[in-house]
């Protein structure tokens, strides 16, 4: 016999290329926080320096680079100090390309959590990006310090920072979900993500100014959306230039359209993750 309280519920997966429920993601909001202060928690756990190694990739990295490019290489720094200039650029740099490693693995990574419950698979890369904004801001003091020793003051464009911030968020997102997705099916993402990464810092305005590529192939650098940011990025706290609204737009708009168009793959092809994973 049947009691009147038993139910089957059935989770079918929706259609469409706009099959994003707003409400249901609303409603697992907490399930995003949890899951990003676990990314937190198990980055650092059983570690020795703790969350002091969001302090030491990007100094360390900065002191290479000042070494290298900075003196031997003599590469132009917008007259400003080399290690400012490239401490500022890998700040948000090293936050984008931690994301972008993090969120591109993450579905095969939490493969068990996956094929056991129901929930918004998209919270699972957005996690990943969520939780580098707290290396982010632990390494911007770094920056703040040498910004005082070398007299340099932002002007009134710092209120963009947050703007800046947000928009390298939902790139580094949407990218991540366009990779999660496929990594599911094709295992390779594993294995090409790092070399991919690798290749898009020197295709982006860390280590050099953007000016430095002639007015003939400028055009293609400004098509990678991580040049606007990071130039604008450079610009706001250091206060040295004007920010390039023109070129800052464009990455905002791509990294709107990656975005978007990454959360439309994801939701179209989660309805065989837990077959493949």
């Amino acid at each position: 016999m049947i009691e009147d309280n038993d139910f089957e519920l059935v989770i079918r997966p929706q259609k469409g290329l706009f099959s994003i429920d707003l409400q249901e993601l609303m409603h697992y909001r907490e399930l995003l926080y949890f899951l990003t202060w676990r990314e937190i928690k198990v980055r650092y756990k059983q570690t020795v320096m703790g969350a002091s190694w969001a302090l030491l990739q990007p100094l360390f990295t900065m002191i290479v680079f000042t070494l290298i490019f900075g003196g031997l290489a003599k590469m132009p720094s917008e007259g400003i100090p080399y290690p400012v200039f490239s401490y500022s650029g890998l700040l948000l740099w090293i936050y984008f390309s931690n994301s972008l490693s993090l969120s591109g693995n993450s579905l095969v990574g939490n493969s068990a959590l996956i094929s056991k419950i129901y929930f918004p698979r998209l919270f699972i890369p957005t996690s990943a990006c969520l939780s580098g904004l707290v290396d982010y801001v632990i390494a911007l003091v770094i920056l703040i310090f040498m910004m005082v020793y070398y007299n340099m003051l932002p002007n009134i464009n710092i209120i963009l920072l947050p703007v800046l911030v947000f928009t390298t968020l939902i790139l580094a997102s949407g990218i991540g979900y366009w990779l999660s997705s496929i990594s599911v099916k094709y295992r390779d993402v594993h294995f090409i993500l790092p070399f991919f990464i690798q290749l898009f810092m020197f295709a982006s305005p860390v280590i050099y100014p953007s000016n430095i590529v002639g007015e003939k192939y400028q055009w293609l650098l400004y098509l990678n959306p991580m040049t606007g940011l990071i130039d604008a990025h450079r610009a706001v706290l250091l206060g040295h230039l004007s920010v390039n609204f023109l070129t800052l737009g464009f990455s905002v708009v791509m990294s709107i359209f990656i975005f978007l168009t990454g959360i439309m793959y994801l939701k179209n092809t989660e309805r065989y993750f837990a077959d493949l994973i």
